[in-house]
């Protein structure tokens, strides 16, 4: 798979709607994005994390600032730059193999070879045997499987996942989790993951950017410093239950004055990295 890439977030700011109607959803956001490091976008719903993540696809225009992968403009879709949704966008009248290899058939490559790699792809997601499935005849978590090595067999240096898990239930979320921790850990594809989720947030990320409600901008950073790999024990340990308490401390707060949040936290500042470290 081809290196992971920078992501550079310059001061952005999107505007939707038209005329009277326009309004701002993101004002003023910066964030740098280190090749193959694992970042989680934590806000509540309509704060704009999805609207980023758009504009990172290239699907959505920004009206200030700037978006750049290893310095180069963000200008429109591009194969190096997947995305996952929510609910998974699968061909009902393709197989499962087919589905997975179709971004390598619209690239021209011969057919034995783009099944081969479909076929690996599925043996690493768990999917080995389902190839000639139809996606009507799996769970819902083994489709967000297929959705998720429908975006892999084009190799992007950058995967954007928009809440991929949030309509599974908590034992299939839990697993999905663990399995893309596992895929991370072999390609060190650089992952955006958006989430209101906040277990889910500190259980994936390297490091969780908290949003404020709309227009959505960066109200605290939090370093995620547990060790790797990470196991759904990590969920009840006292460490993370304390960021967890932070976490909601900062998602109640309207204003979304980090000051002021810091303040009102019964934490105080986020414990430093060596105290979130938790042996699994």
């Amino acid at each position: 798979m081809n290196h992971s890439a920078r992501i550079g977030i310059e001061h952005v700011s999107i505007e939707l709607g038209q005329g009277a109607d326009r309004f701002e959803v993101l004002h003023d956001v910066s964030i740098t994005v280190e090749p193959g490091e694992f970042i989680c976008l934590l806000g509540p719903s309509g704060c704009g994390k999805s609207t980023l993540l758009g504009a990172l696809a290239g699907h959505l225009q920004h009206a200030s600032g700037s978006l750049r992968l290893d310095g180069e403009p963000i200008d429109g879709p591009d194969p190096q730059r997947g995305l996952v949704f929510q609910h998974h966008t699968l061909f009902p009248w393709k197989t499962v193999l087919d589905n997975v290899a179709y971004g390598l058939k619209m690239k021209g490559v011969d057919r034995a070879t783009r099944e081969h790699e479909a076929r690996s792809l599925l043996a690493l997601v768990g999917l080995e045997g389902f190839e000639r499935r139809y996606p009507r005849e799996l769970s819902g978590g083994m489709q967000q499987r297929v959705e998720i090595a429908r975006v892999l067999i084009n190799h992007p240096r950058v995967l954007l996942m928009d809440e991929p898990f949030g309509a599974l239930d908590a034992l299939t979320r839990s697993r999905m989790q663990e399995l893309l921790l596992e895929l991370w850990a072999r390609m060190r594809t650089t992952i955006v993951f958006v989430t209101h989720d906040i277990d889910e947030a500190l259980f994936l990320a390297d490091r969780v950017l908290i949003l404020s409600p709309r227009p959505g901008r960066i109200v605290e950073e939090l370093r995620i410093g547990f060790e790797r790999p990470r196991h759904a024990g990590l969920l009840t340990h006292p460490d993370f239950v304390a960021l967890k308490r932070r976490c909601l401390s900062l998602l109640r707060h309207e204003d979304g004055d980090a000051s002021t949040l810091e303040r009102l936290s019964p934490l105080g500042p986020p414990p430093t990295a060596p105290q979130w470290r938790f042996a699994t």
